[in-house]
């Protein structure tokens, strides 16, 4: 009797000890994107990254509940205020406050650059996967459709495509998708020529799974491990290409509020208000280095070298 009571205590206590082992197994276990995601969280660059862009959908959602005044307001008596207790950042030309601006700014970059990485992601990858899976005929004529808009720069193929449908944030946003459609293809068509090969397609084909399940529900899935990187670099090129255009007059329209057009209002006045640029420079900064951090992070994240560490 002792003997079996002992067994049972032993028993008793070894499940509680085994049961934090199969939780860990478990989470090892896991989905790889998931599990890079979880470490692209946990290293301090990948969280500064995260909270950058935590910081801007939440003055995007909330910009009506954090800003001070109305963007559009003018206060008569108030130009060029420095920072001061009624005015935070101070005042523009035309007496509006410039924290209020900045924080309604953040939505003009945040449409922007969803709406550009979200076309722009989409059509690129469905057709570089494709490309990379059909080959032959289908592969040669994307690809040289992608070659033919690469010759041309980037901000100049915006320009022509904003002069085209006309200013504004959505005509922003759909020329800088079309300028990313060839990096996102040709960069998903790289991985499927590597995928297509692999030992798991052949199954899949001899199990007499069409091409489309193929393509989406088994190459898909463990090609797109690069491109959440790229989607993160896309992602800030289309903040500071908006910036850019907006600066230059073709994005968002006065009277309301871009970053770009601020920064352009501000050159007349930088010497008698520097922060009327500073402020909303800063706030264009920082986000370009949250993402660019975030993208650094997810690429030791997602690198295979480093799963181990």
């Amino acid at each position: 009797m002792a003997s079996v009571s002992t067994q049972s205590a032993g028993a008793s206590v070894a499940q509680p000890i085994a049961q934090p082992r199969k939780a860990a197994r478990a989470i090892r276990s896991g989905n790889p994107t998931i599990q890079a995601l979880v470490r692209t969280v946990r290293n301090p660059v990948g969280m500064f990254g995260m909270g950058v862009l935590t910081m801007l959908l939440i003055c995007a959602v909330g910009a009506p509940v954090l800003s001070p005044y109305d963007p559009l307001q003018q206060h008569a008596g108030s130009e060029l205020r420095p920072p001061s207790s009624q005015f935070l950042l101070g005042t523009d030309n035309l007496g509006r406050d410039i924290l209020s601006r900045i924080i309604f700014g953040s939505r003009a970059s945040l449409m922007v650059g969803v709406v550009a990485v979200a076309l722009g992601a989409g059509i690129g990858i469905a057709t570089g996967l494709a490309a990379g899976y059909f080959g032959g005929v289908v592969d040669a004529l994307i690809m040289r459709f992608y070659d033919a808009l690469l010759s041309f720069p980037a901000i100049l193929l915006g320009i022509a495509v904003v002069s085209i449908l006309g200013t504004g944030m959505l005509s922003v946003a759909y020329a800088l998708a079309i300028a990313s459609l060839p990096t996102f293809a040709r960069l998903m068509r790289s991985r499927v020529l590597a995928e297509r090969e692999r030992d798991y397609v052949l199954a899949a084909r001899c199990c007499g799974a069409p091409d489309r399940r193929i393509m989406y529900l088994h190459v898909l899935p463990n090609a797109v491990a690069p491109l959440l990187i790229q989607i993160s670099l896309a992602m800030g090129f289309s903040v500071l290409a908006e910036s850019a255009l907006s600066f230059l007059g073709l994005g968002t329209q006065p009277p309301d509020p871009s970053w770009g057009s601020m920064l352009n209002e501000s050159r007349a006045y930088l010497r008698t208000n520097p922060g009327f640029g500073i402020f909303p420079g800063m706030a264009l900064a920082t986000l370009l280095l949250g993402l660019n951090f975030l993208a650094d992070a997810l690429r030791d994240a997602l690198d295979p070298r480093r799963t181990n560490a």
